[in-house]
């Protein structure tokens, strides 16, 4: 049996946090897995395990195919999780922003990095917007301890990444100085909502969800600035209440055809006794 194409789509930031804006972007993560209905874990270590960003994980893909959950590795004593099968039956694991630092000291004392590096050997897709994008790279630019600063990431991934290029300014000038130095091999500079999806750990696809966004390819010689192929944004999904209201609404609509039939809503199986 052939092994499963590796993938990983890293963002500069924005998915699902931001809303509806990058929702094209929510539903790429969700078309790169094989299956039709992925299971999709959500990994909000970077910053804390926070609630709120949990909240906005699954209010974005509980009305989309897909069966949501998250790893929260600071509430592992309340409740203990098998890391290595958990997120073996996973078909994608996404990864939230924040300290990238902080987020990988605490995935190696849990022996994440390699769990997580094995997943993306037998072909789980690796998802990450900010640090969570980064951390896949052989380097990054974090700013963990406030001023932006060189990082060595996971290496399943050849170059380096930078984040939040339109709306961070300060990390793209250390990501410049640090590769014309040598510090950081060459690599990519990405907006809020452009990503590089990889197939292997080639760029397969350029890809945003915001007009005017770009992404840099940063060298020792010079750079590139790349035009992210623009993704169509679906159709807002419907909200619950509406939902509950058509449903509703095709229940009376029913219901009145049935009568005026002469028999009872609900169909011949009923009526007929």
């Amino acid at each position: 049996m052939p092994r499963p194409e590796r993938r990983i789509l890293a963002l500069g930031g924005g998915g699902f946090t931001a809303g509806p804006i990058d929702a094209a972007l929510d539903d790429l993560v969700l078309e790169l897995a094989a299956r039709r209905d992925p299971r999709i874990c959500f990994l909000p270590t970077a910053s804390g395990d926070p609630d709120e960003q949990i909240a906005r994980f699954y209010a974005t893909y509980r009305d989309r195919p897909c069966e949501p959950s998250h790893l929260s590795l600071f509430r592992l004593p309340d409740n203990p999780v098998p890391l290595a099968e958990f997120l073996a039956g996973q078909d994608v694991v996404y990864v939230g922003g924040g300290s990238m630092r902080n987020m990988l000291a605490v995935w190696r004392a849990h022996n994440l990095d390699a769990i997580l590096a094995a997943c993306w050997r037998r072909g789980i897709v690796l998802a990450g917007l900010s640090a969570g994008a980064m951390c896949w790279f052989a380097a990054g630019v974090t700013r963990s301890t406030g001023r932006p600063e060189p990082i060595t990431g996971l290496r399943l991934l050849p170059g380096s990444l930078s984040v939040h290029r339109d709306t961070q300014p300060e990390r793209m000038g250390a990501f410049r100085r640090a590769i014309a130095a040598g510090v950081l091999p060459p690599g990519w500079a990405l907006d809020d909502g452009v990503g590089l999806v990889f197939a292997e750990r080639e760029v397969e696809r350029v890809v945003g969800s915001r007009p005017g966004r770009v992404a840099v390819r940063v060298e020792r010689e010079g750079e590139e600035v790349v035009a992210p192929e623009p993704l169509v944004a679906p159709e807002p999904p419907v909200p619950a209440d509406i939902r509950e209201w058509r449903a509703q609404a095709s229940a009376r609509t029913a219901g009145r055809a049935a009568r005026a039939r002469g028999r009872p809503a609900g169909g011949a199986g009923r009526a007929a006794r």
